[in-house]
């Protein structure tokens, strides 16, 4: 399925991927939990543990949109979203997965449709449950080691306040596209999520 036909299709199901357990919380590979937390907040969804779908979950009451953050560690994500997206016969087109991206700098992010994986492993199984690339993806930069040794222990550590300031600008960016996200226009979410972040703009960071 192409990005154009998938295109007109609003999401169903918001996935925010990371790692279950406090120790995790603050932690780079948890950008996706960040958003979705934020997402829950602003839309006043209850999230609570659903055990038949390996995840937090809940949906929102106007649109009927659900989201997951899947508690089965980041490379085991796509067994909470199949079980979800199978339960609720919702198509990998109407998936909006978030993560952390190491190839872009913090406060960068882009939304895109299908593609490479990246080596992300929360990608690698939601592919691998789903039996497909073509999802939609919102890709929340996190930045690089600079050293492919140095990764899982630059992704599992919470940011320094340099970097942290600037992802939480990012979310609250792609917050305020979530209009376009949930009517499905996704040609216009893409352009204001995409746009590279005004410099030296200073925004107060939305809590957690």
């Amino acid at each position: 399925m192409s990005g154009a036909r998938s295109s007109k299709s609003p999401p169903r199901l918001i996935v925010g991927l990371g790692n279950p357990g406090a120790e995790y919380t603050r932690t780079r590979h948890n950008a996706g939990f960040w958003f979705c937390e934020r997402l829950a907040a602003r839309l006043q969804v209850t999230l609570a543990h659903e055990n038949r779908f390996f995840g937090i979950t809940g949906q929102a009451r106007a649109s009927g949109i659900r989201l997951l953050l899947p508690q089965t560690f980041m490379n085991r994500s796509g067994q909470a979203i199949g079980a979800l997206a199978r339960f609720y016969r919702i198509a990998p087109e109407e998936i909006l997965i978030v993560h952390d991206e190491l190839d872009l700098p913090p406060g960068q992010m882009r939304l895109k449709f299908g593609g490479g994986l990246g080596g992300h492993n929360g990608l690698k199984d939601t592919s691998a449950h789903l039996s497909t690339h073509d999802y939609w993806r919102l890709r929340i930069g996190i930045g690089h080691p600079g050293e492919r040794n140095q990764v899982i222990h630059y992704v599992l550590k919470p940011p320094a306040r340099e970097d942290l300031e600037p992802i939480e600008h990012a979310l609250d960016r792609a917050l305020a596209a979530w209009p376009a996200i949930e009517a499905g226009d996704w040609d216009a979410a893409t352009r204001q999520i995409n746009a590279r972040p005004p410099a030296n703009k200073t925004t107060p960071a939305t809590a957690k």
